[in-house]
């Protein structure tokens, strides 16, 4: 068995279902609510106020990562694909990563050890993983490239 390969392939579909899982409950009241404080207090994101409500700015990121997720699954048959997604998927995790400094309030002190909403530091493996994403399929456009000369 080809550890490195089965490692990329569980990296991957575990990230696939949970942007499955995270975009579909984006469609929810709860989450339109409970990504409000986050989302609002980014300078990545906060904009998105301006256009839309609540419901709607939930929505268009449960779309976004809906999209990421399909795109992922797809990165398995196409290189090209594959890229797009990888880089999608590292927008999604650094967008949430950087929540860890816009977010007043989100970092704590448990028994004198600073902690934070611990489903934002969780976004560090999914990064790395799609960091391995773009990694695997970057030389599509070199091999694009190629082809064109």
């Amino acid at each position: 068995m080809d550890l490195k390969k089965s490692g990329y392939n569980l990296g991957v579909v575990a990230t696939i279902i949970v942007l499955f899982w995270i975009g579909i409950l984006k469609f929810t009241p709860t989450e339109a609510l409970a990504i409000k404080g986050y989302v609002s207090n980014s300078f990545l994101m906060s904009w998105l106020y301006h256009f839309s409500s609540d419901q709607g700015v939930s929505n268009f990121i449960g779309i976004y990562e809906l999209i990421t997720g399909i795109l992922l699954i797809a990165s398995f048959w196409n290189a090209g694909i594959g890229l797009i997604a990888g880089y999608l998927t590292a927008i999604i995790f650094l967008t949430t990563l950087s929540f860890l400094i816009t977010t007043p309030g989100i970092w704590k002190l448990s028994d004198g050890v600073p902690v934070t909403d611990f489903f934002v530091i969780k976004d560090l493996a999914f990064l790395a993983i799609a960091l391995q994403v773009i990694g695997k399929n970057k030389n599509f456009k070199m091999d694009q490239q190629g082809d064109n000369q």
